[in-house]
Formats: structure tokens, sequence, C-alpha cells
């Protein structure tokens, strides 16, 4: 028997078999998250993006906590304390329905219930992390500001102290979530450098007026944050951090989950064009049988699945305690830009049709959009890949 007779069979969905890397319990979750988002996403995102709402938010939330998606990766709370590679594997398998379903459990899990469980005291963590787990409280995170963005040192926000209490005053954007959260982390100001607060949304002078007009990630919530003197207790501070360090920390934790989720945006896209390609006919055959088309293909699998071998080795180094921010960087600048130029060359084969939300392509394109600008833009990233590479500091 000849050696090539013993090897697998070749599998389209698999070329590197990269499903070899992975245990029984990390196919378990992807494949649980697979079909909540093939039941409850997939049939009614496309009316979702149209119509730019998401108006079964609260009922998504809660059935993501049913099935343990809502700060997986989190110890103890109700946290369900999955690997890192089972987290990023959810995160594909969501971003592959729609990156603003991904959205909602990146912003909940990797930024808000994250401040609280890695900064926050006891009480806030008993307080908040269970219900949010649950997915009965959302939350919110609220960083970038109006003219603040890529710099968020320059930040007007504002939090003095008022006798024991605290009082904020300033404004956020592009705050996904905002609007339907029942706790927000704002980042803010203050005589000892930049803090964190636990804000519940009732709370008087606060208020979160949702962003309309947006033409990516239509099926996602997006606010903006108003606090007007706000004045909270002084048990609402994180007690654990101060300086930039603290949201800086949680943005890395969710970048690592776009890593994954830019390439669950890239299978979709690329799945369609396989499945139209081997379809519509053109001269008399499928266009699939063209030598440019199957280039096009090819080109799309070979950085589809590198990205997602990237995604895996950067999980597993998280799950050892050895990932650092400059890789988190590394695999967000490239993932996400592959995924966009995945998305391109799907749309060029499906033709006029990759135009039709009857297909998910022009839809994951837009929404990619916003990922490549959102918790680092692609000139952030390449800074700080540079500065890691040379030792020298062009920030400044």
């Amino acid at each position: 028997m000849s050696a090539s007779s013993k090897l697998p069979p070749f599998d389209p969905a698999d070329p590197l078999g990269i499903d070899d890397l992975l245990e029984p319990e990390d196919l378990a979750v992807r494949d649980t998250v697979r079909a909540w988002a093939g039941d409850r996403v997939l049939p009614h995102v496309a009316d979702w993006y149209e119509k730019g709402e998401l108006p079964v938010i609260r009922e998504l939330a809660k059935e993501l906590g049913g099935i343990g998606a809502l700060g997986m990766s989190l110890d103890g709370y109700g946290c369900a304390g999955a690997s890192a590679v089972q987290y990023g594997l959810a995160c594909l398998e969501l971003e592959a329905a729609d990156s603003g379903i991904r959205s909602l459990v990146s912003v909940q899990g990797s930024l808000a219930m994250y401040a609280i469980h890695r900064f926050g005291s006891e009480e806030q963590k008993q307080t908040w992390l269970p219900r949010m787990a649950a997915g009965d409280v959302i939350g919110c995170f609220g960083l970038t500001e109006p003219d603040h963005g890529s710099d968020p040192a320059s930040m007007r926000t504002y939090a003095k102290r008022d006798g024991s209490d605290w009082v904020l005053d300033g404004r956020k954007m592009w705050i996904t979530n905002g609007s339907v959260a029942g706790v927000a982390v704002v980042w803010a100001q203050t005589e000892e450098g930049v803090r964190g607060f636990v804000v519940p949304t009732d709370t008087p002078g606060f208020s979160a007026p949702e962003i309309k007009h947006k033409w990516s990630l239509r099926a996602s919530v997006t606010s903006e944050l108003v606090l007007d003197d706000v004045r909270l207790p002084a048990d609402a501070v994180l007690p654990e951090v101060v300086g930039l360090k603290g949201p800086l920390s949680c943005l890395s934790h969710a970048r690592y989950g776009i890593v994954w989720g830019a390439m669950g945006a890239a299978r979709s896209c690329f799945e369609t064009a396989v499945d139209y390609a081997k379809a519509r006919e053109q001269f008399g055959r499928p266009i699939g049988g063209f030598q440019l088309t199957q280039a096009k293909l090819a080109d799309m699998a070979v950085e589809l699945h590198k990205g997602i071998l990237l995604a895996h080795h950067l999980g597993r180094r998280m799950d050892a305690g050895r990932l650092r921010p400059e890789q988190v960087s590394f695999g967000k600048l490239n993932n996400v830009r592959e995924a966009i130029e995945i998305c391109r060359t799907a749309r060029t084969i499906l033709g006029a049709n990759g135009i039709s939300l009857e297909y998910p392509v022009m839809r994951h394109a837009t929404n990619l959009e916003s990922v490549l600008t959102y918790e680092g833009t692609v000139e952030m990233h390449q800074l700080v890949l540079g500065k890691a590479l040379t030792g020298l500091d062009a920030f400044r």
C-alpha cells in the first residue's frame, strides 16, 4: 500500500486540516455556537440589516447567556471559564453570521465584563457579573470620544470628587450596546489619572441616544453616551487600576476576539463564492471551471486559512499566558485586512448579485469597514508593530 493511500481525503472546508488541532471540547463549543447562529441569526439578519435595527437584542443576549457565550473566557461568577481558543471559535461563528452579533458578545464579555472581572471590587463583581453572564443585564464600554478615538489619553470626560461621591461629565461616541445597556463601564480623567467607573444607566444625568444613519453594523445598537453631572458613590470606581493600562488591556482582550471573528465574515463570503461559482453558468459551463475564477478562489482560501491558523496560534499563546499586545496587533492588522479583501473578491465572483442582500457578501464587506477601524485602526497597529520591530516610537 502506498503512503498516499493512507492519507485522509482533501476537505475543501478545511484544506489544512486545522480541525486536527482542536480538542473535542473545542469542537463542541464551535458546533453549539454555529447551530445557535444558524437558527437565531441567519434567517433574520438580512432584514435587520436592511431596516438598520436589532429589535430582539435583549432576547438574543439571554439566549447567548444560556449557551455560555457571554464572558465565556472568564472564571467564576456564572461565567463559563472557557479557553481562549474556545472563545475565539465562538467569535468566528458569531461573525460568520454578522459582525454586529459578535460585537454584542465582545463588548459584553471582553470589555465591560472583563473590566469588572479584572479591575473591580468583589462587591462590583458579585453585583454585576452573574447577571451579565446570564444576559439579564447588557453592558457597554465608554472610552472613545467624539474628538478622541485613537488618542484616548486626550479624553475630555472628567470625574471629580465631591465629598465622598464622584461626579462625571463628558461624552462618549460609537458605543456598542449603549442604548440597551443596564450598566456602563466609563473611563474618565481624574486628578489621579484615568479611572474606570461602573455606572448604572438609570443614574440621573446619564443618557444614551442611539446613532442612526450608519451604513455599517446596521444589525447592531450603536450609541452616544452623555454624562451630565452623573453622581456616583465612592465605590463606583474600579479600585484595581489607574491609568490607560486599564482600558487598553480590555481592548487587547477584545481585539483577540476580532482576530477570530474577521475570519468568520471571510469564511461566509468565501463559502458563498464557492457555491455560486459551481452553480452559476456562463458560456455554457459553471464559472468555477474558468481559470481566473479558480485563481481567485485559491487565493481567498490561502488567506482565509492562514488567518485561522494565526488566530489559533494566538489563542494557544493566550491560554499559556504568553500572548503579548503586539502579537494581538499583528493578528488584528492581518486578519481584518485580509477578510475585507476576501469579501471584495467574493463580490466580484458574484457579479451584480454580490450587492444583493440575498447574499451575505456586501453586508459582511460593509461591516468589516467598521471592524477595520474600531479597537485600533490599521495605522495604529502598524505603528505598534513598527515600534516593536525598531524600538523607535513613531507615536510622538
